[in-house]
């Protein structure tokens, strides 16, 4: 099974693209963000027309979180607990039945936290703690378990082409990596990085400056896994080349396959 996940940035304008890339690719779950749309407003025909189930949890304008899957959903929970006043569409997660048990996979798009001196940092490193303790009461189900998406966390040096001008910014602080280490530490695996150490593997290119040309690109789009996916990873890829074709986002997917039968 292959898992992706791709930051879309507005799912109105990158229909085409993400039509395109699914009858390439034909992943079978997909977790999108910052679709920005509200739920009546998702284009879901389209995507079911190429055999997905859709799950959405939009909002306007703004933020919001789907999944596309192959297989029929037997749970769909929208929203990160633990905060009942945060109305911002962030998160979805998914439960499919596979041959082999449950799969669950959570859909994030965790908050970018700039500036810094505002109220955005400390929502983004609250999100944040609040992801951890869903994830460590996830790990006690001990089943194949994916938490994807933006992540708008960059683990470390390698995962930039110029680290040096992300040292102030929320993506890099030490608090906000120091916070995604703790949520590996539950017992969570980067996908990518445990397949290979390789520099120059970016998810995201500004569309300023002339980034995309010049590779000045960052690694913002994870996979983490439990300990029971982590044992059924076979490959990890990012579908750089998207980021070549016409008004594209500036994210592009990134995913994974695992040793799971549908």
């Amino acid at each position: 099974m292959r898992i992706a996940t791709w930051n879309v940035n507005s799912i109105k304008q990158r229909q085409e693209h993400a039509v395109a890339w699914l009858q390439e690719t034909k992943p079978d779950v997909v977790c999108l963000q910052e679709i920005k749309c509200v739920d009546e407003a998702f284009p879901r025909e389209a995507f079911e027309a190429l055999g997905y189930n859709v799950a959405v949890h939009g909002q306007k304008g703004f933020n919001g979180v789907a999944v596309l899957s192959r297989l029929p959903f037997d749970e769909v929970t929208s929203g990160l607990p633990g905060d009942d006043d945060d109305v911002q569409s962030r998160f979805i997660e998914v439960v499919v039945s596979t041959s082999e048990g449950v799969l669950r996979v959570c859909g994030i798009y965790l908050p970018n936290g700039n500036p810094v001196d505002t109220e955005k940092y400390p929502y983004k490193l609250g999100w944040m703690k609040r992801l951890k303790a869903h994830i460590a009461s996830r790990l006690s189900y001990e089943e194949p378990l994916i938490v994807c998406g933006d992540y708008n966390v960059i683990p470390g040096p390698e995962d930039a082409a110029h680290p040096e001008a992300w040292v102030n910014d929320a993506l890099f602080l030490p608090q906000t990596r120091a916070a995604f280490r703790e949520i590996l530490n539950l017992g969570m695996t980067d996908a990518l990085r445990t397949t290979t150490d390789a520099p120059g593997l970016y998810s995201f290119w500004d569309y300023q400056a002339g980034a995309w040309q010049r590779n000045n690109g960052i690694r913002i789009d994870h996979l983490l896994l439990s300990p029971q996916a982590t044992d059924r990873l076979r490959a990890v890829g990012i579908d750089k080349d998207v980021r070549g074709w016409e008004k594209p986002s500036d994210h592009v997917p990134v995913w994974a396959e695992l040793a799971l039968k549908a």
